[in-house]
């Protein structure tokens, strides 16, 4: 099972209304797990960026002035993309916009859900919070997520916060790697570079002498409990 976990930053809130997408980010996940593929674009918008979109990201139209535009990379983006399940809080946002984009940038492409399944975090949330706040902050606080670097809005950042927040909320484990796994942030992020970061990492093998201590009757009856929930929410399991 390959998900992408996407995020957008615009230039303002409505993509009918022409706004455009300014930042896109997408973190791989294989079978649940960060394989440390990701892909992280700046993109030169040719509108200005509303003063409430700016307030939110911080971005602005002369850092982005040598970003390439979106026909530019929208190839790329929809090979990383294409037959993965995009996971994205509050998707049908992010999907306008993505739509938008490909239209503009041909007529070959196609609407993003030709290509992938999409799954709102936002709507599961509701369904498992109901008249609970459910933004990516207050989920952060209620599953524990470190989000105190979280200034501003960004769609890498962003990202990386909601695929902590989705594992925890879908009964996955966000610990079951080190570090090391993650990939690091491209260094050139608020750099002028226009290049677009793919970056991949694997994990360091060690060795570890630990004690076996078996599950008891009474655990594997809670283990099996706990997967049975999984399925629920998520339609599979592929831990037994």
């Amino acid at each position: 099972m390959r998900q992408i976990i996407l995020d957008t930053e615009t230039t303002g809130l409505s993509a009918t209304e022409g706004h455009q997408i300014l930042e896109i980010a997408g973190i791989e996940l294989i079978n649940r797990r960060p394989t440390g593929r990701r892909y992280h674009q700046y993109i030169k918008p040719t509108r200005a960026i509303d003063a409430g979109a700016a307030a939110v990201h911080g971005l602005t139209n002369a850092f982005l002035a040598d970003k390439p535009l979106f026909p530019a990379i929208a190839e790329e983006l929809l090979a990383f993309l294409i037959d993965a399940e995009l996971v994205i809080h509050n998707a049908p946002f992010d999907i306008s916009f993505i739509n938008a984009e490909f239209s503009r940038a041909g007529a070959h492409f196609k609407p993003i859900a030709t290509h992938c399944k999409v799954l709102d975090t936002l709507v599961l949330a509701r369904k498992k919070h109901p008249g609970q706040q459910n933004s990516l902050d207050a989920l952060c606080r209620r599953y524990k997520v470190d989000n105190s670097n979280r200034e501003l809005h960004g769609a890498l950042l962003d990202a990386d916060l909601l695929m902590q927040v989705y594992l925890a909320m879908t009964g996955g484990q966000t610990t079951l790697f080190g570090p090391e796994i993650q990939a690091e942030a491209p260094k050139n992020s608020v750099s002028n570079s226009p290049v677009t970061t793919i970056t991949t990492a694997t994990a360091n093998n060690q060795a570890f002498n630990l004690k076996v201590i078996y599950a008891d009757a009474e655990e594997c009856d809670a283990h099996e409990a706990r997967l049975e929930a999984i399925r629920k929410v998520s339609g599979e399991c592929l831990w037994g």
